[in-house]
């Protein structure tokens, strides 16, 4: 029942997101094309290269947004994927004070917002998450928002009804003639699920950039072309529990270049 409740709110958010497209309601969007080359990852091959789009979006009634990785083992192979793989999370999130047309700041919050995500790649890998949202007034940062969810898996595979903490930043810092800009997200899922398949551990990931404007730089035009780095941090990846035979903790960073467009 909770996931079909699940589900259904994550495709009205879908819909809603499309009709506002369809309404002349965009405020503004984003769309980008990374490379990243790295080391050292956990569970899967150790060197990967990983090209990504990502879509961001503001509209009338709440904001969006859309990853998807491909990713490619470097001549080695994923004993479960292959030579690489796919992945991606689409996020929209609905806007209570847009909604309703009413202020709901207090405190350090700005907006009151119902946010989901929808996880999806090769294998047992489908997810739908769903929960409260909150934009906060945080000083010198361009935006930072809370986000807690909770997650239901598609399938028998464990993981079902625990929560997760996700916030997301991003912050300017003038260099020169250009900016540094750092953004990024962190997913805390903070409790456990054990079924007959097995046990999904809470686990930590921190996954923030670190890009230099050097389209503005270059005079190119500012926000357009990014150089910089990515670091992963993942304590329990995928939440497989670390052992002294079985390293899960993720500690690795990637080079990164980011196209805007």
């Amino acid at each position: 029942m909770i996931r079909t409740q699940t589900s259904v709110l994550l495709s009205g958010g879908l819909l809603a997101a499309s009709q506002a497209m369809a309404g002349d309601l965009l405020l503004w969007q984003t769309n980008s094309l990374s490379y990243l080359y790295g080391k050292n990852f956990a569970i899967n091959p150790s060197i990967q290269q990983t090209v990504t789009f990502e879509h961001a979006d503001k509209w009338k009634y709440g904001d969006n947004f859309l990853f998807v990785d491909k990713i490619f083992y470097n001549g080695q192979e994923d004993r479960n994927k292959g030579p690489h793989a796919f992945y991606g999370e689409f996020s929209p999130r609905l806007s209570f004070g847009k909604i309703f047309d009413r202020k709901l700041e207090f405190g350090p919050i700005k907006d009151v917002l119902l946010a989901m995500t929808y996880e999806y790649g090769e294998g047992d890998s489908e997810a739908y998450l769903i929960g409260p949202g909150f934009d906060l007034k945080v000083p010198g940062f361009n935006y930072f928002t809370l986000n807690f969810y909770r997650r239901q898996t598609e399938g028998p595979r464990p993981g079902d009804g625990v929560w997760q903490i996700t916030p997301g930043w991003s912050y300017s810092i003038p260099v020169g003639n250009s900016d540094l800009l750092i953004d990024g997200y962190l997913d805390w899922v903070v409790d456990n699920d054990q079924n007959s398949r097995g046990t999904y551990h809470a686990n930590l990931h921190i996954n923030p950039q670190i890009k230099y404007d050097l389209g503005k730089a270059l005079g190119w035009g500012e926000k357009q072309v990014y150089v910089g780095t990515e670091y992963s941090y993942w304590k329990n990846k995928y939440g497989v529990e670390s052992t002294h035979s079985f390293d899960t903790n993720q500690n690795t960073a990637s080079l990164l270049v980011k196209v805007h467009f």
